[in-house]
């Protein structure tokens, strides 16, 4: 099953329009931060070269995503990192025995068809029941970078220097369709790879440009 990441600009000429489409998801995230002590969501102002449009920045498939939260559990409990064709039974008891490892962790603890990354830095996933009951917890892009940087190795990627970024999809992918996969990776680890260069992009972006992380 196919999942899409998007950036959303924080740009004041979408945030603060009358027509803003994110505008309620905004207000439930500020409303979450301000309960944690946490700055609300940014706002930018208007810069040369961005705009209020929402585009696509990466796309891989739902199992693969899994694959490399796996490999992060494995890395950060000192397991050994292998590679696997298949989501198995060791990932459910890799959940089971550390959830409160997973439920720190903005790779882990989101869900995967909705829910958000904001570029602001805090330790741990943002969640109450309202966002549980929404999009999921909503996570740091600043973290999530951590996160990658610190799993790279055990999939064979050096973040310092990281291959290529996969183009993104040229629009929304149906949840049915078949995402797209690595192309000329052959290594053990090709799906986990493509997933971590597109959330690599992601985040990086995200930072860069004051945007929104966007799973659809």
């Amino acid at each position: 099953m196919a999942c899409d990441l998007w950036l959303v600009p924080l740009v004041d000429v979408l945030c603060h329009s009358p027509e803003n489409p994110f505008a309620e998801e905004i207000a439930r995230y500020d409303k979450a931060l301000s309960t944690a002590g946490l700055p609300s969501v940014p706002v930018y102002g208007y810069m040369p070269g961005l705009s209020g449009d929402v585009a696509p920045v990466a796309g891989f498939d739902y199992d693969a995503l899994h694959f490399l939260r796996r490999a992060y559990l494995l890395r950060l409990r000192g397991l050994e990192v292998g590679p696997v064709d298949e989501l198995g039974g060791d990932y459910e008891q890799l959940l089971e025995m550390f959830e409160t490892t997973a439920r720190q962790s903005h790779l882990v603890w989101h869900y995967d068809h909705a829910g958000a990354y904001v570029p602001l830095d805090f330790p741990h996933p943002v969640a109450n029941d309202e966002l549980l009951e929404g999009g999921g917890p909503l996570g740091s892009s600043h973290g999530l970078l951590r996160e990658l940087d610190f799993v790279a190795p055990a999939i064979g990627i050096d973040p310092a220097n990281p291959p290529a970024t996969p183009e993104p999809p040229a629009g929304p992918t149906e949840l049915e369709e078949r995402a797209a996969g690595p192309l000329h990776d052959q290594s053990p680890f090709a799906r986990e790879r493509h997933v971590w260069l597109g959330l690599h992009a992601a985040a990086t972006r995200s930072l860069g440009q004051g945007s929104m992380i966007v799973f659809s």
